[in-house]
């Protein structure tokens, strides 16, 4: 559970008088207490809205001389997302791997010309559960931290590692929380990503290959995962996640939805652009999602009781109920995360949920308010 997860961390950093909170770790989870003693050592900065859609939206080099490539340094912060890491490592986002809701929504947009309306929505989801909405500051990764009794344990701080929310199982290259690692590339993954892709894709990634591996990964995950989890947010960001490589990861000036392998291999393993890269021209969101569901269809589910034994869930929503997706996300995760919110806290929180449901704010869905208005 999140909130015993991070108050373990929290014990762990409060025992070590000497390490300061950092500036990007989540509150989400914590103690009144808890906040009674960390909120005083934060810079809380005004919040501004959203950056809004670029006025040119063409192909365009991106992997340019004002942002080479270049090696993670040693306090760098890399994480579970390919696309972010790749623009951190090129300078679209700042390089250690920390940066506010806008500079994120901003690379996404100049890096690869996402849709401004999924940036904002996918950038705020991850800020509310996983940044800082004090300080407007969230790590792409997450950071061990040394702390506790002597000699020190390590503990994860801050960052994208909220399980089944942003980072979740039956990740492509990523594997899933219960075996322990699910942020780092896992080669075994991508052999399978590239033995589909020559099955299903004569030796490219498109939509069919998609449909295929994101099975496969399903069916593995529930093989294999005892708590494996596959309900609203994941249910949704896996999808999607299998279509991202094809809508940002193919050069802008090629138009036949076929991934190069080795350029797959660069974003996915290296957060490197091939030489001469060029965004997608035109915006780009979630095309292709629903062709991978289809092929396989799926409800949300979770395995009960150990492998095997998959349960479908009909509490999470599905592709037919978005709007069931937002309000559970901030009835059920915001409000579980931080349930009596007060003063600065507060406020932060409510703009934040604000920026978040302007990213749907034209979908139909109707706004709720977990805090009241």
């Amino acid at each position: 559970m999140r909130g015993t997860a991070i108050l373990s961390v929290l014990i762990a950093l409060f025992a070590n008088a000497a390490t300061a909170f950092p500036a990007y770790g989540s509150l989400a989870g914590l103690t009144k207490e808890q906040l009674d003693e960390v909120l005083p050592t934060l810079e809380i900065r005004e919040l501004t809205s959203p950056p809004g859609p670029l006025n040119d939206t063409s192909a365009k080099l991106v992997n340019d001389k004002a942002h080479p490539w270049m090696p993670v340094a040693p306090a760098d912060i890399r994480g579970p997302c390919p696309g972010l890491n790749t623009l951190a490592s090129h300078g679209w986002l700042p390089r250690n791997g920390i940066a506010s809701p806008s500079e994120i929504i901003t690379a996404v947009q100049e890096g690869f010309n996402m849709e401004n309306s999924l940036a904002v929505f996918i950038t705020y989801a991850a800020h509310l559960v996983d940044g800082n909405v004090l300080t407007d500051q969230l790590s792409i990764g997450v950071k061990t931290a040394l702390t506790g009794p002597t000699p020190p344990a390590p503990a994860i701080v801050g960052g994208l590692n909220t399980h089944a929310v942003f980072e979740g199982d039956t990740s492509m290259t990523r594997g899933d929380f219960f075996f322990g690692n699910n942020h780092d590339f896992n080669e075994t993954l991508f052999d399978e990503f590239v033995d589909f892709s020559n099955r299903f894709g004569g030796g490219k990634y498109n939509l069919t290959v998609a449909s295929e591996f994101r099975w496969k990964r399903i069916q593995d995950s529930i093989a294999t995962n005892p708590t494996f989890s596959f309900v609203s947010p994941r249910y949704f960001t896996a999808y999607a996640e299998s279509t991202f490589p094809i809508n940002f990861f193919i050069d802008g000036r090629q138009h036949d939805g076929q991934l190069d392998l080795t350029v797959a291999r660069g974003f996915f393993q290296n957060s490197s652009m091939p030489d001469d890269f060029y965004r997608a021209n035109g915006t780009r969101a979630t095309a292709g999602i629903n062709v991978v569901a289809a092929a396989h269809p799926i409800q949300p589910g979770t395995n009960v009781g150990g492998v095997n034994n998959y349960v479908v869930d009909p509490m999470s929503a599905n592709f037919n109920t978005f709007c069931l997706l937002y309000e559970n996300f901030v009835n059920n995760t915001v409000k579980g995360l931080y349930p009596n919110p007060t003063g600065a806290l507060l406020q932060a929180l409510n703009t934040n949920l604000d920026f978040f449901f302007s990213g749907i704010s034209d979908t139909g869905c109707t706004q709720v308010f977990p805090y009241g208005k």
